[in-house]
Formats: C-alpha cells, structure tokens, sequence
C-alpha cells in the first residue's frame, strides 16, 4: 500500500510503499491485541500489595484460656484470623505478575496493531523528526498543522534531543525510539506518527522474523 510522506510543516515530501505483511493486514485479530496488552501491564505491575501473615502480626502468642471446660471453641492464640488485630487470611502477597508469551505472538500482535492504525487512516508517515531547538510552541503549533493531538511518534533509531526535550511538556504526545515501539502505546494514542527511518526499520526487523521462521 502506498501512503503519502510528509513533513513537520504539513507539507507533501513525497510517497512511501509500505509491507503489506506489515501494514497491510485486512482482518485485525483483537484477541491477539488484547493478549498483548495484558502481558505488557501485566509486567509492569509492581506486587508489592501485601498482607500480614500470623508470624508478622504483633500481638501475643500466648494461649487465651485453657484448652477444655470453658463451653467455647478452642484457641491457642489471638493472631488467628478470626479476632480483631489478627492477621489476614490467603490475602495478597510480593509476587511478580509477568507471565510469558510467545515472541511469534507478540511479533504478530504488533504487526496487526500497525495495520489496524493503516486500516483506520490512523498512520502517518514524516520525512524525519527533528527540530531545529527545543521549543514546545513550535512543536505544538507543527503539530497542529498536521492535525495531531494523540499521537505516539516513532522517530527512528535515536530520538532528536531537541524533538525529545519540546515533546515532554506536550499532553498525550509520546515520542519514542524504535526501540519502544509497542502494542499498548500504539493502541492508546489516537495516532501513529513514523518516520522513514522508523518504517524501513519495522519492515526490516519483520523480515529477518519471517525468514528465521
């Protein structure tokens, strides 16, 4: 599919031909996206939720009263889950969420969110990303020609130390390397901003996985 190239300024640099085995997927798999989101904030959860346990309560271990002849059950001690201030029981504990995921799944998963971004009209192409200084009201008004409010950029190899100091301040922009592309910052920005660069670069990394495979 061919698509047209464009500047910061909004003006036309020409037109790119992009993978259809990247871009150009027809039907878009959500249970795939979706598998793919779960993962990534699956491991970005912390685990540090945490309960105390029996051996981490203070209170007393002594026994409450004797063991027969008082009509009650019987009880050996006031950390027991039943009486106030004693701990909890089967709750939360530190533990790592993450859970594994086949790279081919995940390989794929990205290649359906760019074509579903391609699909939407959601994908624009730039000649480049870089600024001449780092001013945030020149990028904002450079942004505003082109239309974009969300948008996830992905400027290429290395991100323009200008381009990365204006975007900081700018709400609902994110601007990444190569590097960072993923499903869940695709899918939650309006818009997909790439580069030249960023594209010969997808396309490459996808076929050396289709040959490997």
């Amino acid at each position: 599919m061919k698509l047209d190239v464009i500047t910061l300024d909004a003006a036309k640099a020409g037109e790119i031909d992009l993978s259809d085995d990247v871009f150009g997927i027809s039907e878009i798999r959500s249970d795939l996206l979706q598998r793919c989101v779960v993962w990534q904030l699956a491991k970005r959860r912390a685990g540090t939720h945490k309960i105390k346990t029996r051996n981490e309560v203070a209170r007393t271990g002594k026994k409450m009263y004797k063991q027969k002849g008082t009509g009650g059950a019987r009880h050996g001690s006031r950390k027991a889950s039943q009486f106030v201030g004693g701990a909890k029981t089967h709750g939360p504990v530190n533990r790592s969420h993450a859970f594994d995921m086949p790279k081919k799944v995940r390989s794929l998963a990205l290649r359906h969110a760019l074509s579903a971004k391609a699909k939407d009209g959601s994908l624009v192409v730039l000649d480049h990303a870089k600024l001449e200084g780092p001013k945030t009201a020149a990028f904002r008004l450079q942004l505003t020609k082109l239309g974009l409010k969300n948008a996830l950029v992905i400027a290429g190899p290395d991100v323009d130390t200008n381009l990365k100091l204006a975007a900081r301040n700018v709400p609902n922009v994110d601007v990444l390397p190569n590097a960072g592309l993923n499903v869940y910052d695709v899918l939650r920005h309006h818009t997909l901003v790439l580069t030249r660069d960023a594209v010969e670069a997808i396309e490459a990394r996808f076929a050396e996985t289709k040959e490997a495979a």
